[in-house]
Protein backbone atom coordinates (compact mmCIF):
# COMPACT_ATOMS: atom_id res chain seq x y z
CA UNK A 1 0.00 0.00 0.00
CA UNK A 2 1.11 3.44 -0.83
CA UNK A 3 1.50 5.90 2.22
CA UNK A 4 -0.29 8.57 0.24
CA UNK A 5 -3.71 7.18 -0.67
CA UNK A 6 -4.50 3.87 2.50
CA UNK A 7 -8.19 4.28 2.05
CA UNK A 8 -8.27 4.14 -1.50
CA UNK A 9 -5.68 1.39 -1.54
CA UNK A 10 -7.24 -0.57 1.10
CA UNK A 11 -10.91 -0.61 -0.90
CA UNK A 12 -8.78 -1.48 -4.07
CA UNK A 13 -8.17 -4.79 -1.82
CA UNK A 14 -11.23 -5.29 -0.68
CA UNK A 15 -13.85 -4.16 -3.82
CA UNK A 16 -11.05 -4.16 -6.79
CA UNK A 17 -9.96 -1.85 -8.71
CA UNK A 18 -14.06 -0.62 -9.86
CA UNK A 19 -12.49 2.37 -11.52
CA UNK A 20 -10.27 0.40 -13.80
CA UNK A 21 -13.03 -1.73 -14.35
CA UNK A 22 -15.73 0.48 -14.83
CA UNK A 23 -13.26 2.54 -18.01
CA UNK A 24 -12.69 -1.18 -19.31
CA UNK A 25 -16.62 -2.05 -19.58
CA UNK A 26 -17.53 1.96 -21.00
CA UNK A 27 -14.35 1.30 -23.69
CA UNK A 28 -15.79 -2.07 -24.58
CA UNK A 29 -19.08 -0.71 -24.74
CA UNK A 30 -17.99 1.93 -27.58
CA UNK A 31 -16.50 -0.34 -29.76
CA UNK A 32 -19.61 -2.32 -29.43
CA UNK A 33 -21.75 0.50 -30.50
CA UNK A 34 -19.60 2.33 -32.95
CA UNK A 35 -19.54 -1.70 -34.83
CA UNK A 36 -23.01 -1.12 -34.70
CA UNK A 37 -24.04 1.94 -35.65
CA UNK A 38 -21.95 2.25 -38.76
CA UNK A 39 -24.05 3.60 -41.44
CA UNK A 40 -25.16 0.73 -43.73
CA UNK A 41 -26.70 3.14 -46.45
CA UNK A 42 -25.73 6.49 -47.61
CA UNK A 43 -27.45 9.70 -46.05
CA UNK A 44 -30.05 9.59 -48.33
CA UNK A 45 -31.99 6.62 -46.90
CA UNK A 46 -31.28 4.71 -50.11
CA UNK A 47 -28.67 3.07 -52.09
CA UNK A 48 -28.93 4.97 -55.50
CA UNK A 49 -30.16 2.28 -57.62
CA UNK A 50 -33.35 1.76 -55.22
CA UNK A 51 -34.47 5.01 -54.86
CA UNK A 52 -38.42 4.83 -54.39
CA UNK A 53 -39.16 7.98 -56.88
CA UNK A 54 -36.86 9.47 -60.22
CA UNK A 55 -35.09 12.31 -58.98
CA UNK A 56 -36.43 15.81 -59.44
Amino acid sequence: MSQEAPIYDRLITELGDVPTQVRREAERTLRDLERVMQPSMPLGGYPPQVRPFPPA
